[in-house]
């Protein structure tokens, strides 16, 4: 049994994710921004919930401390926490419309993962999934048969293609740790995702499986539920 820490994980692929990972045998806690509607979803799946802001400094330290009163290590984290953004054309885009989809999309990668960096290093399999997206994918914006290269959206692509790097660089850095990052494919989550072709089962496939994977397994890999996929 593994200790799971996931982001954005009262709704959508988060909450699949979890859902799924909990029948696994897992224990679970959903990292969410709103503690009525986290302590709901958690009571839904037998899970513990922790507030937690992936855009804030001290919610997210303070989602830590609440943690560590009940664990002494965390053996996986999921950053799925994200945003889509404005649906601007490039020519009206600006620093701003950027930076609120970057605060949490990228920067709140990072601050999760400094946080809980030291509950990790207690692991015996420490592990790190980002989910990203193929739309952060070079090679899938720009191979014209696939879904990918039809999208124009500066903010929510470019921050994905950060979440990669991010992926790649700490992968680097941390090699006792497995640090890789998914895209769950066009996946109908409801809300603002209403437009994809696979159930959100199929959308947590490479969630799955990589949230799970064990000492023996990979590190520094891009992956959607069929395999390896382009950065």
């Amino acid at each position: 049994m593994s200790i799971i820490f996931i982001t954005g994980g009262n709704t959508g692929l988060g909450f699949e994710s979890a859902k799924r990972l909990k029948e696994l045998g897992h224990k679970i806690y959903l990292g969410c921004r709103d503690e009525e509607k986290g302590e709901k979803a958690a009571s839904e799946i037998d899970a513990e919930s922790i507030v937690i802001d992936v855009t804030d400094d001290e919610s997210v330290k303070k989602a830590v401390e609440s943690y560590r009163q009940k664990e002494t290590h965390l053996d996986v984290l999921i950053n799925n926490a994200g945003m889509p953004g404005a649906q601007v054309l490039p020519k009206d885009i600006t620093a701003d419309l950027m930076y609120k989809v970057f605060n949490t999309n990228v920067f709140g990668i990072v601050r999760v993962t400094h946080e809980f960096l030291p509950l990790l290093e207690l692991s015996e399999n420490p592990v790190i999934v980002n989910v990203s997206s193929g739309l952060g994918s070079f090679g899938q914006v720009l191979n014209p048969e696939k879904i990918e290269s039809k999208v124009n959206s500066v903010s929510y692509c470019s921050s994905k293609a950060a979440a990669s790097m991010l992926t790649v660089q700490y992968a680097k850095g941390l090699p006792n740790m497995k640090v890789n990052a998914v895209d769950p494919g066009p996946t109908n989550t409801g809300g603002q995702f209403t437009h994809g072709t696979q159930t959100i089962q199929e959308g947590t496939d490479a969630i799955v499986r990589m949230a799970t994977i064990g000492r023996d397994g990979p590190t520094a890999t891009f992956s959607d539920r069929n395999g390896i996929i382009p950065w």
